[in-house]
């Protein structure tokens, strides 16, 4: 019993030592990327503000610096995203019996090109948009800028996720 323990007591911490786990807190998988860059998303949506497009890009550049240990640079990095803003709409949802809209959906939609040079297999090109719906009583510029900022964050995320998450 006591040579047992004694075993026990010298391969545990070989064991524990041996046995290294690394993970990320955002689940994030670079393999062996190194670098990444973020073109300028340009605006292609007729009623898009002129600042949606650097605040995207900005948005998704430090996105990427925060969940990531890559380095971001300027040109084309080993994990490359470009693509444009194409949808920005409001529309009419749940009409009420009075023929008025009870709901307005506000979308923002972006198409994204992503390129990784080391394992072209998984580049993609894809468009990914959100919405949220608000009551139509209010002004639409009462709740454009919050519900800008939720939508772009939540598409930041679906595009890093299919990239980087590979979900």
């Amino acid at each position: 019993m006591r040579i047992q323990l004694i075993l026990l007591m010298i391969v545990m911490p070989l064991l524990i030592d041996s046995c290294k786990v690394s993970y990320s807190f955002s689940g994030a998988n670079t393999g062996t990327l190194n670098t990444v860059s973020v073109d300028y998303f340009q605006n292609r949506a007729a009623l898009a503000p002129p600042n949606l497009s650097q605040y995207f890009t900005e948005e998704y550049r430090d996105l990427c610096e925060r969940q990531t240990n890559l380095s971001l640079v300027n040109g084309t990095g080993d994990a490359h995203f470009e693509g444009e803003i194409i949808t920005y709409t409001t529309r009419a949802m749940a009409i009420t019996g009075t023929d008025r809209a009870a709901l307005t959906r506000f979308t923002i939609g972006i198409r994204v090109r992503y390129t990784n040079s080391k394992d072209p297999k998984l580049s993609f090109e894809e468009n990914f948009s959100q919405y949220r719906d608000f009551e139509s009583n209010l002004a639409f510029e009462s709740v454009q800028q919050e519900l800008t900022e939720e939508i772009v964050e939540e598409i930041a995320e679906d595009v890093f996720n299919r990239a980087f998450v590979n979900w």
